[in-house]
């Protein structure tokens, strides 16, 4: 069974890339984040032509996650449940649903924007809840994970340049302490493969050459319970599907299982 997670930055900009990945993939199930659409506006019957079923929750800004199965989805829930509000909305940042034998939570955890931002404090308070909402699926003898965009790099290694990070978010002690709590629930880093150069980085900024020079982050995450962790033969990540023309920030992250 493949797996991925992959921030598409748009699936109406990226539909014809996400189509040609799948089909080439052989993915079976697909975490998406950053859909900015409606879920009106989600691609639905374009996937469904390609043998998946979709699950959206989104509303049309610049949030949005679903997951695109072909081996079945069920039991499917909306939203974070005890999650909080952002300026009193209850962001479209995870859904979870059962894929076959695992099941799977696709989330695309606040950015933080600076540590001294409200957004930052809300982003610590997101991580605490989920924590809490995923630790009965962790604990669990059903294959589990929680994939997506975390905005968070787990070590200095998974950037650059800590240097060029500091007093930033996606690194502060505060965010790799709500990854560790994370972790303490059942879950561990499925950390993939790169296909060049010496580290798995997910992004890469547009600006300043980021993507030909390297500069990037290993923020797109892979936590499994037991379970999950023990059926993996392989990860990676797709760093082909971040170059050319119309490509996300973002490269898909793979995962192989043998259940």
């Amino acid at each position: 069974m493949r797996i991925a997670t992959w921030n598409v930055n748009s699936i109406t900009a990226r539909l014809p890339r996400l189509l040609a990945w799948l089909e080439s993939s052989g993915t079976d199930v697909l975490c998406i984040q950053e859909t900015k659409c409606t879920a009106e506006q989600f691609p639905a019957d374009e996937l469904r032509e390609l043998g998946y079923e979709s699950a959206v929750h989104a509303d049309g800004r610049w949030n949005g996650v679903a997951l695109v199965s072909r081996v079945g989805l069920s039991d499917v829930v909306m939203g974070l449940p005890g999650g909080p509000a952002y300026e009193g909305v209850q962001e479209p940042r995870a859904i979870s649903a059962s894929c076959g034998p695992v099941r799977l939570w696709s989330v695309y955890v606040p950015n933080g924007r600076e540590v001294a931002h409200d957004h930052y404090t809300y982003k610590l308070r997101w991580l605490e809840a989920l924590r809490s909402a995923v630790a009965q699926d962790a604990a669990a003898e059903r294959p589990f994970a929680v994939l997506g965009d975390f905005n968070i790099a787990p070590a200095d290694e998974d950037v650059w340049d800590i240097a060029a990070f500091e007093g930033s978010t996606h690194v502060t002690a505060a965010e790799r302490g709500a990854l560790e709590s994370l972790r303490s629930a059942g879950l561990s880093d499925v950390v993939p493969r790169p296909l060049k150069y010496d580290h798995p980085f997910t992004y890469w900024d547009y600006r300043q050459l980021c993507f030909p020079k390297n500069r990037g982050m290993r923020i797109d995450l892979v936590y499994g319970n037991g379970p999950f962790a023990g059926a993996v033969k392989d990860s990676y990540v797709d760093r082909e599907e971040r170059k050319g023309k119309g490509a996300s920030d973002h490269a898909p992250v793979v995962v192989d299982l043998d259940v």
